[in-house]
């Protein structure tokens, strides 16, 4: 199926792994030019090799407005950026009552204001430009709150209430605002979450993921992690649908028991 998105320019933040270099690939695939930011060179340039010649990265740190401002003057001068994917995050198992305010500070940096930056910038020329999409992604733990992981629960959620409000904003135009959920996925972080688990568990990694889904995620219907690839091919496929605005994909691997 041919997307259209051939000679088209999307921005993926934090594309050099996991969920988002898999976005980033899935794009890179169907023919876009795709700008990747990160903070560290190196990291950057071996994604871009691998991902292909359409490939770009930029060192921008988008906790900062400097580093926002960077990503949108690399990615313009490419052409106006058609496709933005809102993908900085952090995730880490807590106790809430040892959270620091700094600790939620940064969730909230990461996790939401990285986001924010960006699509300030970019999704104002959209709208001038009465053309583009933009996506957050999301996670289940935004409808499934974590106890666990209560910061990140909270700003997933705080994301899925962003994307609506900007959603509101494109009433009328050819711009689109979304986003994506996805369910526990086998990243490079989630898998050495689950490394570390077992080491400490005293069991192999498949048994912790066995108990995992049987005690912790029991409604999971794949009782698997995800592949990111098939992430990638998901957001794809929202952010090129017109007929979806202001709307919440899941791919949790039906963990919420939701009919919609």
């Amino acid at each position: 199926m041919d997307f259209g998105v051939k000679g088209k320019i999307v921005v993926v933040t934090g594309g050099a792994t996991g969920i988002g270099r898999a976005i980033a690939e899935a794009f890179h695939g169907e023919g876009a030019i795709v700008i990747i930011n990160g903070r560290n060179q190196d990291k950057l340039d071996k994604a871009c090799a691998e991902l292909g010649q359409n490939a770009h990265g930029v060192v921008a740190d988008l906790l900062t407005a400097e580093g926002a401002q960077t990503l949108a003057d690399f990615a313009a001068g490419f052409g106006p950026v058609d496709y933005l994917v809102n993908n900085i995050g952090i995730f880490d198992v807590n106790d809430f009552f040892e959270v620091s305010d700094s600790r939620w500070t940064e969730y909230f940096e990461h996790n939401l204001m990285t986001a924010i930056r960006i699509s300030r910038i970019v999704l104002k020329d959209m709208l001038a430009r009465n053309l583009g999409s933009v996506c957050f992604i999301s996670s289940e733990g935004a409808i499934r709150s974590i106890g666990n992981m209560t910061p990140y629960s909270v700003t997933k959620t705080a994301m899925l209430g962003l994307g609506r409000s900007l959603a509101e904003l494109t009433r009328g135009t050819n711009v689109r605002v979304t986003n994506y959920m996805p369910g526990s996925t086998a990243t490079e972080s989630v898998q050495r979450y689950f490394e570390g688990l077992a080491k400490e568990q005293g069991k192999s990694v498949d048994d912790t993921l066995r108990d995992f889904y049987k005690e912790v995620q029991p409604s999971n219907l794949r009782r698997s992690l995800i592949d990111p690839a098939m992430h990638g091919r998901g957001v794809v496929q929202l952010m090129t649908n017109t007929a979806m605005n202001g709307v919440t994909h899941r791919a949790d691997g039906g963990t919420i028991h939701s009919i919609i």
